[in-house]
């Protein structure tokens, strides 16, 4: 059997970032945390440290592009991150289109009907389950298909 590993997915906002990460098997995606956004320098650890201590092995990070594909000054913000976070955790990273992700995030929530406060507090680690379910999705996909 083909041993996958542990993928951490990321919703990097300007003030909060979404953790989420995947199950060993690579399967199945979990949300782990929201982490409150500070310096540069203390993301890049934070993040650094919570990669290497739940051993992933994959890094993926949702680009917001514009709804014709386009790429804007955020996605420019968050590519520079992302490398930068790759190079700190020794992988390249994954840049995943986000198109839509924090909408379908609020959406459920807003059908759960979970309270404002608490969507706040939960949206950004929603949008990076999103996100990660939509790659592996994609992936197990492209591994049937060949």
């Amino acid at each position: 059997m083909e041993e996958r590993q542990r993928i951490m997915a990321l919703d990097v906002g300007e003030k909060r970032i979404g953790v989420a990460l995947s199950d060993p098997l690579g399967l199945t995606a979990q949300g782990l945390e929201v982490y409150q956004r500070q310096t540069l320098a203390q993301d890049l650890a934070y993040l650094t440290a919570l990669f290497q201590k739940h051993q992933c092995s994959g890094l993926l990070i949702g680009l917001p592009r514009h709804m014709n594909g386009e790429m804007g000054p955020e996605a420019e913000k968050i590519m520079e991150f992302g490398t930068r976070l790759g190079r700190d955790c020794g992988v390249k990273p994954v840049f995943w289109d986000e198109r839509l992700t924090t909408v379908q995030a609020e959406r459920a929530l807003l059908e759960g009907n979970v309270r404002r406060r608490r969507r706040r507090q939960v949206i950004d680690q929603l949008a990076a389950v999103l996100l990660l379910e939509n790659y592996l999705q994609a992936s197990a996909s492209r591994k049937d298909e060949n």
